[in-house]
């Protein structure tokens, strides 16, 4: 038996258990500080066998179907590094597929074990789960035509009032654009496709979309989208669990820890590199940046 899964039998057996077959007394200190709660969703997963995790499927490059039909996505790989954790298997987790007004709902609820759904932290949300530590920092981006002559963030601010600037249509939306070009026209759009349709069909300069959407974009298709190179407003995306499971918690805080700055990197790598078009940064032992 190897330590990990020694960790994880004793999970499962518990406290009363040890005390039961006499064991306690020979367990580690490390062993016993590693106790889930009986009632925590850690705990529950164990014995169960598999991670339940609330998603979606159609927003690239955080959860969709590839060609082969497949659910990938950063989000969907952030489900199966904790699946990973839990079991040293990351496939041994089910994504349910939820609308983004159920994201609380379900944890709240007990229909899933974690939400991993391109969901901004907000002290308004928090009062109803608990946030993970964030997993991506998003923000509003300006997507451009790699053949325009004003591709770059500083040709788009040197044409002031002449600039004009698609964004999907809120109340936020004029004060957003201007904020990194202040003279800019801002033309709002009903849809996210149509923000792209203004860009693609030279009616507008710029589509001021998510930074993620940008470089997923321009990533996948250099021919036809180009990053501007600007970006602001920054959301912390995090996964959601419910409220008073500190066991549960902790373990998903600590499991994305190492996950983006320990060890064992391997999967968010190659999803931040897939999905986003870059490399993470360097981690340099030391002293500790998370």
């Amino acid at each position: 038996m190897n330590d990990t899964s020694g960790r994880r039998d004793f999970l499962k057996l518990g406290m009363a258990g040890l005390a039961t077959a006499g064991a306690l007394t020979a367990v580690s200190a490390e062993k016993a500080a590693a106790q889930a709660a009986s009632d925590s969703v850690l705990r529950t997963a164990l014995d169960r066998g598999k991670l339940i995790v609330g998603t979606g499927s159609t927003n690239a490059p955080w959860h969709f179907e590839n060609d082969a039909g497949e659910l990938v996505g950063m989000d969907i790989t952030m489900g199966r590094i904790l699946a990973k954790g839990l079991f040293d298997d990351p496939t041994k987790v089910e994504f349910v597929m939820q609308d983004p007004a159920q994201r609380i709902p379900n944890v709240t609820t007990n229909k899933v074990d974690i939400t991993i759904q391109f969901m901004t932290m907000t002290a308004q949300r928090s009062q109803l789960i608990h946030f993970s530590r964030p997993y991506y920092v998003e923000g509003v981006a300006l997507l451009t035509l790699p053949g325009s002559e004003n591709k770059t963030f500083d040709k788009l601010l040197a044409g002031g009032s002449a600039t004009r600037i698609s964004i999907l249509q809120n109340v936020d939306a004029e004060s957003s654009v201007h904020f990194a070009l202040p003279q800019a026209q801002v033309m709002q759009i009903d849809t996210q496709a149509n923000v792209l349709q203004a860009l693609e069909s030279k009616r507008v300069d710029a589509a001021a979309v998510d930074l993620s959407t940008v470089r997923w974009l321009a990533s996948r298709n250099p021919d036809k989208y180009f990053d501007a190179g600007k970006s602001w407003y920054s959301m912390l995306y995090g996964a959601a669990v419910r409220q008073g499971d500190l066991d549960w918690l902790t373990y998903v805080n600590q499991t994305f820890t190492i996950a983006m700055f320990g060890h064992e990197t391997a999967l968010y790598d190659a999803a931040f590199k897939e999905y986003f078009g870059q490399e993470p940064p360097p981690r340099h032992p030391g002293f500790p940046v998370i």
